[in-house]
């Protein structure tokens, strides 16, 4: 019989140095150290493979969702592009638009219309799912822009930018909804900027392109304003065939895509969604549960930051061309291809401006360097006599309010929760903006050139609310994420959610 043979005492330690293990007939397990050494490895190891996949997957979505975006959000801007490259050429005799304010009333009707039906269109997205809305209304768009070019009366014109204004009207509540759906908080703005840049280089290109068109006047006895419409309409057609095909639906939906994520990829995405702020699925609609967000101050706050921006967006997006040609001396081709490479700048400060404001989560002070750059733009544009001076301030001012669109939408889906607060939130802001495309349609005032004196006072102005309703959301916010580490405080109904700012 084999006698068990029993392990040896560890001999004493010497100048705290250990002597070798002692070899027994038992198997010898690792240590202790060698053990959580391996187990370290092996732990950064999944880390690694986890930030892989989650980088693949959004580089995924990025290809599918912020490339259609940026060409869909693009037709807001698409419109007024071809609007004011028209109105450089004989469509103001044409249509007997040049009497009184008539351009600004086809502008307004425009926005009054796009601005009553933003909450139900916004709806409407996350009832039909994005794919059936937004390739049914890009056609429409295309449909009627199409069908302007053959109207021969101003009321005419009024009438189609009435339809038009319906079918727009989810477009930008509806994409940045979307967009904020697929991703992270700290993930957005840069993905708004996606979104911005996607829209700006069309609207630059669909300058050129304006400027090429304009050329064909008198071709099959239409006028160069004509075929900007008819052309640009039946681009819009197809693409809304396109869109069907290319748009995303939502995360929960991902499934109904056409050709897009995985079972698994799709699990992991909702994961994300909920890890970050628990809101992936919306419960059954009813409007109660939209009409209770109408409660919550910030969301007059952010409407009041929208309303002051695009009083800048407007006076700048669809008079443009006319204050490079009146208000600079430039000719009519001249004044339609100048109103397009501030467009393309834009792509700069956008991008670089939302990948920092990501990056360092960082919201408030991005909006305030964008309002500066902006008041900077204008005072240029405005006060100065010099051409090239007031030229470089339209570049400034045209590259800052773009910025600020990424940079303020992500400074509200950053801090809201709920996927109805979402989307009553995306609508309540879209509309007030419209609003203030209502206003901004009537602050540039002809008789004004060349310095349009009240558009750049207002313009400035506006800019200086911003900064300082900024200013208050900050405080605010900071105060509450302290209630909230103090526990006393929940934020938007979810635990450990605190704010942006």
């Amino acid at each position: 019989m084999s006698q068990s043979v029993s392990p040896k005492p560890p001999m004493p330690h010497s100048n705290g140095i250990k002597s070798a293990p002692q070899q027994t007939d038992q198997e010898v397990l690792p240590s202790t150290e060698t053990y959580c050494d391996t187990e370290v490895i092996h732990t950064d190891s999944e880390a690694e493979t986890e930030r892989l996949r989650e980088r693949k997957l959004v580089r995924k979505i990025d290809l599918r969702l912020c490339t259609i975006a940026g060409v869909l959000c693009s037709l807001n801007l698409l419109d007024s592009g071809i609007i004011s490259s028209a109105s450089v050429t004989t469509i103001f005799e044409d249509l007997g638009l040049g009497v009184g304010n008539r351009y600004s009333v086809s502008i307004l009707v425009y926005t009054v219309s796009s601005v009553t039906f933003q909450l139900p269109a916004t709806i409407a997205v996350r009832i039909l799912g994005p794919r059936i809305t937004f390739s049914l209304i890009t056609m429409a768009f295309g449909l009627i822009t199409m069908c302007t070019a053959f109207i021969t009366t101003w009321q005419q014109m009024v009438g189609l930018r009435i339809l038009l204004g319906i079918t727009q009207s989810a477009v930008f509540p509806g994409l940045s909804y979307l967009i904020s759906t697929w991703y992270t908080r700290k993930e957005q703005q840069l993905r708004f900027a996606f979104l911005q840049s996607g829209e700006v280089t069309v609207v630059g290109l669909g300058g050129f392109l304006n400027f090429g068109l304009n050329h064909l006047n008198g071709t099959a006895g239409l006028a160069g304003w004509r075929w900007m419409f008819l052309v640009q309409g039946l681009i819009a057609i197809f693409v809304g065939f396109i869109t069907y095909l290319w748009i995303v639906d939502f995360p929960e939906n991902a499934h109904n895509s056409f050709r897009f994520l995985t079972a698994e990829e799709q699990r992991f995405a909702t994961d994300r969604i909920t890890e970050d702020r628990g809101d992936v699925k919306a419960d059954p609609f009813s409007w109660k549960k939209c009409a209770v967000h109408f409660l919550d101050p910030k969301l007059y706050g952010f409407c009041v930051l929208f309303f002051c921006l695009n009083l800048v967006s407007t006076s700048l997006s669809y008079f443009l061309p006319i204050i490079l040609q009146s208000g600079m001396g430039f000719s009519t081709d001249q004044a339609i291809l100048l109103s397009a490479p501030p467009y393309f700048y834009a792509v700069i400060p956008v991008v670089i401006s939302s990948f920092f404001g990501d990056k360092l989560q960082m919201r408030g002070a991005v909006i305030v360097f964008n309002c500066i750059c902006t008041i900077v733009g204008f005072s240029m544009l405005g006060f100065s006599s010099q051409v090239s001076v007031r030229y470089v301030g339209t570049y400034l001012s045209t590259g800052a309010y773009v910025s600020n669109w990424a940079a303020m939408t992500a400074y509200q889906t950053s801090n809201i929760a709920g996927q109805w607060k979402r989307a009553t939130f995306a609508a309540s802001i879209t509309a007030c903006n419209g609003l203030g495309g209502i206003a901004g349609s009537f602050i540039v005032r002809q008789q004004e050139a060349p310095t349009y004196i009240t558009a750049i006072w207002i313009s400035i102005a506006s800019h200086i609310v911003i900064i300082a309703l900024v200013a208050v959301f900050s405080v605010y916010f900071w105060w509450a994420n302290k209630q909230q580490r103090k526990g006393k405080k929940i934020l938007e109904g979810t635990m450990d959610f605190k704010y942006t700012y």
